[in-house]
């Protein structure tokens, strides 16, 4: 399968390089691109969404399969492991949102507001998500 099979059944995809996609994640409700889809030279397809979304529950979403990210094999050749298969770039688009979520509540704080439970709970997550796109972008 190639990326495109994939990149079909998402919403509001964006190339943001050679072989490289941001789009919305199908497996939550996705307000802007939390999930990274990248094309490899040998045909394999990776996937990350940086909220946290699983890549089981990526596929199921999309009623594809782990081995649809995958070419057929041709004499059982062994692919070269990718070091880093997504650029720090991409990371920092899909947390683009993440940030505009931190600046909301730092606002609101620097104003001397109290935050709510709900709010402290998505701030909380939010610096979650960064630390692990930054686990992500230096893999």
């Amino acid at each position: 399968m190639s990326a495109d099979a994939l990149l079909s059944r998402l919403e509001r995809v964006r190339k943001t390089g050679n072989g490289r996609w941001v789009s919305r994640c199908p497996a939550h409700d996705d307000k802007g691109p939390s999930l990274s889809v990248r094309e490899l030279d040998d045909g394999r397809v990776l996937l990350h969404c940086f909220a946290g979304c699983e890549a089981q529950s990526v596929l199921d979403a999309v009623g594809l399969t782990f081995e649809d990210l995958f070419p057929e094999r041709i004499g059982g050749d062994i692919a070269k492991r990718e070091r880093r298969p997504f650029n720090a770039a991409d990371v920092l688009r899909c947390l683009s949102v993440e940030a505009l979520v931190i600046l909301q509540y730092a606002t609101a704080i620097s104003r001397g507001e109290a935050l709510t439970v709900e709010a402290r709970s998505r701030l909380a997550l939010a610096a979650q998500r960064f630390q692990h796109g930054a686990q992500v972008a230096h893999a």
